[in-house]
């Protein structure tokens, strides 16, 4: 029975370890059809190496789920210091006292297999349970099955997954008691608590049994931990599209060679326009072009081989979608699902375009299948997103669902005129009034009329703006919104009460593109946004403080990749230590005021901007800060990001109406924010939530909505 055993087991390995060399070179020949990344994405070595170690010995982005953080980093250790029991296993089929040479009675090993083993047990048998538990299940109504975060996922595979962990823990603690059992009965002096610290107690139950009893037992369980483990590999090596197994190995790769090499999440620039052999695409660029050239990913070889390492990483856990505001708001978006269909979709289509002999391809009638309205990418899909990076920051394997989404969209506009007709109307405001709204640009001083003081304006007052202490950056929504105007003229006040000189750009601003660049408008972007680095440099601009969060993302992280570098601060963090200094005198509060804060994606996931604004609320007196349970890094959107201020919201609830609903709620007085276009967002949301409230309808309970500027000024001596 033994060589029967044994030549099975060979045989099943050989097969395995073949068919999963040759599902990973299917994955690898996949992503090398993509174009070159527009960044160095495998250097700096010892940067991303220390990164990848923090990263998977942290499981930092597990963070918000104790639970499933503990569980998963057992199951993934076990899987690597259990690899021993594995090659163990194959010699115990032919002596079933084996153990390895030198090491194998080593007391650190042995507990080592001992502990990650019993550990890893209830690890995965609490993950089994939480995927069974929240499974969607078929009776269920789909607006509860969308609240799954395994809604879309291939629960098969998964628990082919789990089951397979299962059953291989469970033979190596079953081995252990065996081993045990047969030292006893020889006499070793190994049989004991110490050698074996979690198995001796079951062990010692079968020492009465005859050893050839134990012997037997002994190659069956290692035939059948061989044979499951190798039956794994078949099945994940004939699935290159099975993430929820693949992740283990190429998650590794992926993190590795994430966007930022020191470990933040991939959000606040986008990555440039690229053509296929990797160059970014800037307007001086545009005049030499080739006939044939595309611009943005329209064809799943568009994608770099990131984005396509991305889609084959995935483990279809579902954070993303859970995060999705989009999701949550009854929009077809999902983050997961788009992932899983380009996945799908290389997978199918890259054989057909991967290189033979020289240039020669295999089909080319494969290539530049459209990805939007024909079955892989819904139109209504791509154009949900907010691009609030919700998903990004959840994501444990680091993809770039942002990134890839704005490419898509990169190709819509650019190439097949193809978007939301409402965009058109914003574009063309853009390009000949430099707003969204279409105004004059001799209105941008508006907002400044009344005060008590005189805002200089570079070029007419100032000279340069190096002679202020601050460029005063207003904004479209801060020039022309007249609920945006209150928070320009706080800061403006509060700035000249603390002695701070500064000055505008007045009719000089332009937008500074955000709108274009996340809509897919990417030319328009640059037409904006190099008009606004000329502009900027001209004035001698070095220090420049903004309200809107926007704003604040594009001249401060976007601005570099077109050469202009400048110091940028948000209004929030210059006012906070404008109060810390003194330079601020807050008045006594007559009442309390229970106020919660809204943070502004742009702000917060994307520029990791916490602390100031909630420290700033908490120095204003009579301020009691009450937190939304979607908070911080976990913030819920307003809506208005992605360029989605400017375009219809027709499907689902209102993501505003939402996220205002979860304010109310709190019990707040005052919603409060640090970016004009949340604080319209959220007043719209307010007004539609008190509509079909019927308490709040009734006037109790109805916040205001301001930013934090303006409640700091309110309190401030002058």
């Amino acid at each position: 029975m033994q060589w029967v055993c044994l030549v099975a087991v060979v045989g099943a390995t050989v097969v395995g370890v073949a068919l999963f060399v040759r599902g990973a070179t299917r994955i690898g020949r996949t992503a090398a059809v993509g174009r070159p990344t527009p960044s160095a994405r495998l250097r700096p070595v010892g940067q991303r190496l220390r990164t990848l170690a923090r990263e998977v010995l942290g499981h930092g982005r597990f963070a918000n789920r104790p639970f499933v953080r503990a569980a998963h980093w057992l199951v993934m250790v076990s899987f690597a210091v259990l690899v021993v029991t594995l090659l163990t296993a194959y010699f115990q089929i032919v002596d079933p006292h084996f153990s390895l040479p030198l090491v194998g009675h080593l007391v650190p090993l042995e507990w080592a297999i001992e502990v990650f083993a019993w550990t890893s047990l209830v690890g995965i048998v609490g993950l089994v349970a939480i995927r069974v538990a929240r499974t969607p299940r078929t009776g269920q109504d789909d607006s509860t099955r969308r609240r799954s975060r395994f809604f879309g996922s291939n629960s098969a595979q998964a628990f082919f997954v789990e089951g397979t962990v299962l059953v291989v823990v469970v033979a190596v603690l079953v081995l252990r008691g065996l081993e045990y059992a047969l030292a006893d009965q020889a006499g070793s002096g190994t049989a004991n608590p110490w050698h074996f610290p979690f198995t001796a107690w079951f062990g010692a139950s079968w020492a009465a049994a005859a050893p050839t009893t134990l012997e037997a037992a002994v190659v069956v369980v290692a035939t059948v931990k061989i044979a499951v483990s190798m039956s794994w590999f078949v099945v994940v090596g004939l699935q290159p599209t099975m993430g929820v197994a693949w992740h283990r190995f190429l998650g590794i790769v992926n993190v590795y060679a994430r966007r930022e090499p020191d470990g933040a999440p991939a959000l606040g620039p986008l990555q440039p326009l690229v053509l296929a052999d990797g160059r970014p695409v800037d307007l001086d660029a545009l005049e030499d072009l080739p006939d044939d050239a595309r611009l943005g990913v329209g064809a799943i070889e568009d994608f770099t081989w990131k984005g396509l390492l991305d889609f084959a990483t995935c483990t279809e856990c579902g954070r993303c979608q859970d995060q999705c505001p989009a999701w949550a708001t009854g929009k077809p978006l999902s983050p997961k699902l788009i992932t899983l269909a380009l996945r799908d979709h290389a997978a199918a289509t890259a054989p057909y375009l991967m290189t033979t002999t020289g240039e020669q391809l295999a089909d080319d009638s494969h290539r530049g299948l459209d990805l939007i309205g024909t079955g892989v990418i819904d139109a209504d899909a791509l154009w949900a997103c907010t691009t609030c990076g919700a998903c990004v920051q959840q994501c444990p394997v680091d993809i770039e669902h942002v990134d890839a989404i704005v490419d898509m969209r990169r190709y819509q506009v650019l190439m097949e005129s193809a978007f939301p007709k409402e965009l058109g109307g914003t574009f063309t405001k853009l390009e000949r009034q430099g707003n969204p709204w279409g105004l004059p640009a001799r209105a941008r001083l508006d907002w400044a009329k009344g005060l008590a003081f005189d805002v200089p304006v570079v070029g007419a007052d100032v000279e340069s703006a190096g002679d202020v202490d601050y460029l005063f950056w207003v904004g479209c929504a801060g020039a022309y919104d007249d609920r945006a105007k209150r928070t320009t003229r706080a800061v403006a006040e509060l700035l000249h009460t603390a002695g701070v000189s500064f000055a505008v750009l007045g009719d000089g601003e332009t937008c500074t593109g955000d709108p274009a660049r996340r809509a897919g408008n990417e030319l328009l972007y640059q037409t904006l946004a190099a008009q606004n680095v000329e502009v900027l440099t001209e004035v001698g601009a070095q220090r420049i403080v903004v309200t809107c969060a926007h704003c604040f993302n594009t001249i401060s992280r976007e601005y570099p990749q077109l050469g202009g570098r400048f110091e940028v601060v948000h209004h929030t963090v210059l006012l906070e230590r404008l109060v810390a200094e003194g330079r601020l005198t807050l008045l006594p509060a007559d009442d309390e005021r229970r106020v919660t804060y809204h943070d502004p994606c742009y702000l917060g996931r994307h520029n990791q901007v916490y602390a100031p604004p909630r420290e700033l609320l908490g120095a204003i007196p009579g301020v009691q800060v009450a937190e939304m349970p979607r908070s911080g890094a976990d913030s819920f959107c307003c809506g208005a990001g992605g360029a989605r201020a400017w375009m219809e919201e027709s499907i689902g609830t209102r993501i505003s109406t939402t996220r205002a609903a979860e304010a109310i709620a709190t019990g707040a007085d005052v919603i409060a924010t640090a970016c004009p276009y949340c604080t319209v967002m959220l007043r719209d949301g307010v007004a539609a939530a008190a509509s079909s409230d019927e308490d709040v309808s009734a006037g109790v309970g109805v916040p205001e909505v301001t930013d934090i500027a303006v409640l700091l000024a309110e309190r401030i001596a002058r």
